[in-house]
């Protein structure tokens, strides 16, 4: 255990994208730091497809943590070494992006506990945020769950609410429920650890369930429904993103979008790049 992770606790903490590392960072404010990140392999990316380091293991190497990346959730794993022969009070999940298999999740002396990005049983499943926006949910929040072998099942440590008069990009409503439930997280551990806090069943015929998101599910037709256009463009920021085809010379091009607003009940496209193009303003682009 490195000199920066807390003293009182060994925790492994499992995740991957840059949601898992505001969760982190959140923890690091709290001074309760894991001893280990278990994240994905490093993936191609870019257009040279160069292999990338996942954000979660550049944030345990830029703070001295032990890392390791196992191809396999399994003692048949020689990385997996470190879980399997140590000691631990607890395991921590925020976006892994993988299921976690029954023994692990059952090592440490507390279990494991769940960051999840919507108020449970609500939105279950692998895409909560972006359902949330497409469902134009005014409140969403982050739910703590103690994990068990059901998808989103295990029963409820705690929970906090968010609220936003307006739809928020997929970004940064992660981020705002990302830092909400690392900052809950923090406040959990300690009375978790120690058993003076109970996890509660969730409400199972409530429950309600997400879907993969597809890279087909960007396109647009932007004479459809203006506010509906507008909660996927939000929805879908980042990946896939938004795009709509038209036709230029008498052939049909694909145009992605950039940016765009909601403005007295219109969906305002403002920044676009058209195929084979650079950047643009819409306005340009519709002078052509």
């Amino acid at each position: 255990m490195n000199k920066k992770t807390s003293d009182k606790y060994a925790i492994g903490f499992f995740g991957t994208p840059e949601i898992a590392v505001f969760v982190l960072e959140e923890l690091e404010k709290a001074g309760i730091l894991p001893a280990v990140v278990i994240t994905q392999p490093d993936k191609p990316a870019g257009r040279g497809l160069l292999r990338a380091a996942p954000p979660a293991k550049e944030w345990a190497l830029a703070h001295g943590t032990a890392v390791i990346q196992p191809k396999k959730l399994s003692s048949e794993d020689p990385e997996m070494d470190i879980l399997f022969n140590t000691e631990w009070d607890l395991f921590v999940v925020a976006a892994y992006g993988t299921i976690i298999p029954a023994e692990i999740l059952k090592l440490p002396r507390h279990g494991t506990l769940n960051v999840h990005p919507s108020l449970l049983p609500r939105f279950r499943g692998p895409t909560p945020i972006e359902s949330a926006i497409l469902a134009d949910e005014k409140e969403t929040g982050v739910t703590i769950m103690l994990l068990d072998e059901e998808l989103d099942h295990g029963p409820i440590v705690a929970h906090a609410s968010i609220t936003s008069d307006r739809p928020l990009k997929a970004g940064i409503l992660g981020e705002i429920l990302a830092r909400a439930g690392g900052k809950l997280l923090a406040e959990v551990i300690p009375p978790w650890i120690e058993r003076t806090l109970k996890a509660e069943p969730q409400e199972h015929a409530k429950a309600t369930f997400t879907k993969k998101i597809r890279k087909e599910d960007g396109l647009l037709d932007i004479s459809a429904d203006d506010y509906k256009n507008y909660l996927k463009f939000c929805a879908y920021d980042g990946w896939p993103g938004t795009y709509f085809f038209t036709k230029r010379n008498g052939k049909d091009i694909r145009v992605k979008i950039i940016d765009a607003e909601y403005t007295n009940g219109s969906f305002l496209i403002t920044r676009i790049i058209p195929e084979g193009k650079k950047e643009m303003a819409y306005e340009d682009f519709m002078r052509i």
